[in-house]
């Protein structure tokens, strides 16, 4: 007989007692994440023993609620998004059972952190036309090909690779995805730096890179049905996350505008509400795509989130500029560095601006996210596309 999932009341008896018995400040951080994982109160909508309870997901911001409330130590998810974000509910959806089991822990504790190998010097908005190779050797894959963009690389353990593994078909079907040792031989990462100053990016070189058949994650020529589930992921992760009122950039400039009366104008007063106005209800978009996820897998919805985010972020960093006038053009963040997360909120405001205009770059231009949101939301015909048909060797390149 199955047992029903538990609900909130459950829930909630069983963070106390969890809390009862760990004491956030008698236990070592990473002692207490791991403990909270296999209790399942980690991801309470994932599987028992793979850090949940089978819960419905809108439950989990109460959980992580009450922990926060308790003082627990955070997993650092500003550090691993791209793991919590992208691969995590991608090794749920596509990985075995000895995968989920191998990965999902460490990386929900941060103990492991994860990058994306998927843009290319050719391939960048069109992901399909990609060209790293992956050739069968036995029992492994024999890697080779060239990456760019991958945040976190020069942190990251692993990374979800996806390659070219059949040339002889049209380039979505001859694709495979793997997770990738960023520790192998082979593996090479080099900074990229970028207009704040920053190498928070690198490109990332794949010179013979051996990768164990059992790392694949779906199966061979699966690769792009694979990796729609993590971007998909990743734009709900990037415009759909939760936040409170006047959370994230808006509050930033909100507060400003509070703080400093003497900059305060009429017109600005009008370019803020507006704003401010389109950031709430941006969040309570979000909000309601939330719990539209926990009906299923996200869909297209998740990229007009992500292109709704991309422009309210680079608006309202632009009147942060706007208001601040001479004062904010200064900019002291030019120091070479190799960050380990973005936050907008604790830099500058020329770093808010300058930093900004990748939103519209990463997790799917907001070209791409147009005519997604035309075609897959709206029911518009779609682009023509002459080499849909066309083996992959075959495309100019």
């Amino acid at each position: 007989m199955s047992t029903a999932p538990p609900g909130a009341d459950e829930l909630d008896r069983r963070v106390r007692e969890f809390l009862a018995g760990h004491d956030p400040a008698a236990l070592e951080p990473l002692e207490f994440l791991r403990a909270r994982f296999d209790a399942g109160l980690a991801w309470v909508h994932y599987p028992e023993g793979l850090g949940g309870l089978g819960a419905p997901r809108e439950l989990q911001p109460g959980v992580d609620a009450a922990f926060a409330a308790a003082g627990a130590p955070r997993n650092n998810p500003e550090r691993n998004g791209i793991g919590l974000g992208m691969a995590a509910p991608t090794i749920l959806a596509a990985g075995t059972r000895e995968q989920r089991e191998r990965f999902l822990r460490p990386l929900w504790t941060g103990e492991e952190i994860w990058c994306q190998l998927f843009s290319e010097p050719g391939a960048g908005s069109d992901l399909a036309a990609l060209g790293t190779r992956a050739v069968r050797d036995g029992d492994a894959w024999i890697v080779n090909g060239q990456k760019v963009w991958t945040s976190m690389a020069h942190e990251a353990r692993w990374a979800l690779l996806v390659t070219r593994t059949d040339p002889d078909v049209p380039k979505h079907r001859g694709m495979t995805y793997f997770v990738c040792d960023m520790r192998a031989p082979g593996v090479e990462v080099r900074p990229l730096r970028q207009i704040t100053g920053e190498a928070e990016f690198n490109e990332v070189f794949l010179t013979d890179v051996r990768i164990p058949d059992e790392h694949r994650l779906g199966a061979v020529g699966d690769g792009w049905k694979v990796s729609t589930t993590t971007l998909m992921n990743e734009r709900v992760a990037i415009g759909g996350a939760a936040a409170p009122r006047e959370g994230g950039m808006i509050g930033v400039v909100a507060g400003l505008w509070r703080d400093r009366p003497e900059l305060r104008t009429p017109g600005l007063h009008d370019a803020l509400l507006r704003l401010w106005v389109e950031a709430e209800a941006a969040r309570l978009t979000g909000a309601r795509l939330r719990q539209a996820l926990a009906a299923g897998d996200p869909g297209p919805e998740g990229s007009a989130a992500k292109l709704a985010f991309a422009r309210l972020n680079q608006e309202i960093s632009g009147l942060e500029l706007e208001i601040l006038g001479d004062e904010g053009l200064r900019y002291d963040d030019w120091t070479m560095r190799r960050p380990n997360e973005v936050d907008f909120t604790r830099r500058s405001p020329g770093y808010r601006y300058l930093r900004a205009k990748g939103n519209s770059i990463e997790g799917g231009t907001s070209e791409i996210l147009r005519n997604i949101i035309a075609e897959r939301v709206l029911g518009l015909p779609g682009e023509i596309r002459v080499d849909k048909d066309v083996a992959w060797k075959d495309l100019p390149k």
